[in-house]
């Protein structure tokens, strides 16, 4: 398989970017959709990268899991297939161009997926930008400056 935006190792995102991402998704999830658009308008041109750096991140851990000894199974590769291709038909826009329909997937997957029986997805989506927001530090420390 080519190398591509879903089968490439993920290369860990800005801290702000992660921050404006999540806030985004948080403020639809909620239904607060004036903050949904003031964050979306801040984020800029590059709002569809980091949606969808952070459904690839959501997407593909979740669905690459092999639970068998250690050992990949024919199940594992059909969960690691259905995350790639969710994660392919976002980006190349197929039925759900646009950063609502990127962050209201990534939200329906939450619900669907990461919680028990459509559970607390607010939290998840917190949990998630926590771990996203550890990676982004590891990998751009501040630095601090001598005044």
């Amino acid at each position: 398989m080519p190398e591509n935006t879903v089968t490439a190792p993920l290369a860990p995102m800005e801290p702000e970017d992660v921050a404006d991402a999540f806030a985004y998704i948080r403020a639809l999830q909620a239904g607060d959709i004036e903050t949904a658009c003031a964050v979306v308008d801040g984020m800029g041109p590059e709002v569809l990268k980091m949606l969808l750096d952070v459904a690839a991140r959501v997407f593909i851990p979740v669905t690459a899991v092999d639970d068998h000894d250690g050992e990949p199974c024919a199940h594992s590769f059909l969960a690691a297939a259905l995350g790639r291709l969710l994660l392919e038909l976002l980006c190349d826009g197929e039925c759900l161009a646009g950063a609502p329909g990127i962050a209201k997937t990534i939200i329906r997957f939450t619900e669907n997926i990461l919680t028990d029986d459509h559970g607390d997805v607010a939290d998840i989506l917190r949990q998630l930008e926590a771990a996203g927001m550890k990676q982004a530090m590891e990998a751009h420390p501040v630095r601090l400056t001598a005044v």
